[in-house]
């Protein structure tokens, strides 16, 4: 199907035209896509695709462009996100197979949308549930921790291997100051857990989800609502787990009952604990590694399966802030003629304003 017509140049003849329109996407916005990604030029005639550029960058669009296709055959709609995705993986593992990827789907959501593990981090986090009760998935926003996290417990309520799901996360504001909230206390604390009901709402239809809530078979709670609980045969889930602090981290850590997993997940790039107030997820990441039957799965920014642009704004941040962090000033250290005078006199003893013997208090 491919012949190479130069070193640097590569043309692509597709026999569907119907497949290769829905590889370019539209526009041909999805072949824009794979040429910023690549380095390389990709024009089409007909259904013909010419890439040109460097060996490399043309090696990894054409990989693109045939596992695109090759997954267009089986009615899969492809978007930018699936594009950007199938650039970062195939850029670092080019043997990947894009179908087989589409194969292993963890749960079919509420409007009959497959959900599947984009990156290998995210497949070995998958399986990772299958290995230990315990899963901690920690990385960048966007990289599907909590959603493909929902979606594995879904699936297991669904298969009747758990009786109950519960969905928490500290109620702790990202920066703003929200004041006091009206309403009743399940209102105040809904905006917290909102992230959490629109994930579910993704892989259950609403009305259904509404029936398991109030049934008590989905519970969502903000985290203070667990201490002294015992959670059997339950699928747990703590969301943001960087703004817990050491001991809720522990209280949630200890409420794992019988027959039950638990997910924790958080981005530690994003406390937003008080200053000075070390991060339980922190913390307990030190402490647990190593336990068996506790899987620790840390994703990074090629991960990220949302928007193209997102992957992009994380990087940019990272590199802001290794750029501060090596312009911030060394740390004052003591002179040199303070240091020959050696340590600093005690002169809290050299004035006393009650001497031995005498007695203190206020004159009479």
């Amino acid at each position: 199907m491919t012949a190479p017509t130069d070193p640097h140049e590569r043309v692509i003849d597709f026999n569907d035209s119907d497949r290769l329109r829905e590889v370019a996407g539209e526009l041909g916005k999805n072949l824009q896509l794979i040429g910023r990604q690549s380095g390389a030029r990709v024009s089409q005639r007909g259904t013909q695709l010419r890439v040109v550029g460097t060996v490399e960058s043309v090696g990894l669009a054409v990989r693109v462009l045939e596992q695109l296709y090759a997954l267009a055959s089986t009615g899969t709609p492809i978007t930018l996100v699936d594009v950007d995705q199938a650039c970062r993986l195939l850029r670092t593992e080019p043997e990947a197979n894009l179908v087989d990827y589409r194969a292993d789907v963890v749960l079919t959501g509420a409007r009959k949308r497959a959900i599947y593990p984009r990156t290998p981090r995210q497949k070995l986090y998958v399986h990772s549930f299958e290995e230990n009760d315990v899963v901690f998935g920690v990385g960048p926003a966007g990289t599907g921790k909590t959603y493909l996290a929902m979606a594995v417990a879904v699936s297991a309520l669904l298969k009747d291997q758990v009786r109950r799901i519960v969905l928490c996360r500290p109620a702790v504001e990202a920066g703003e100051k929200l004041g006091f909230l009206p309403g009743d206390l399940a209102e105040k604390v809904n905006p917290y857990l909102r992230p959490l009901y629109d994930a579910l709402y993704d892989m259950v239809d609403e009305e259904r989800a509404a029936r398991l809530i109030q049934k008590g078979v989905i519970e969502v709670a903000p985290l203070a609502f667990m201490r002294g609980r015992t959670l059997n045969n339950a699928f747990i889930i703590l969301d943001e787990a960087q703004n817990t602090t050491a001991e809720q981290m522990k209280m949630f850590l200890t409420r794992l009952g019988n027959d039950s997993r638990a997910a924790v997940t958080g981005d530690l790039s994003q406390v937003d604990l008080p200053r000075h107030t070390r991060s339980g997820l922190v913390e307990a990441l030190r402490i647990v590694d190593g336990i068996e039957g506790i899987g620790i799965i840390r994703f990074r920014d090629d991960d990220i399966v949302r928007h193209p642009l997102v992957s992009e704004i994380v990087r940019a941040y990272d590199r802001e802030s290794a750029r501060v962090g090596d312009e911030r000033p060394a740390p004052r250290t003591i002179p040199d003629w303070r240091a020959r005078r050696g340590p600093a006199r005690d002169r809290s003893r050299e004035f006393d304003p009650h001497p031995e013997g005498s007695e203190g208090g206020e004159p009479t």
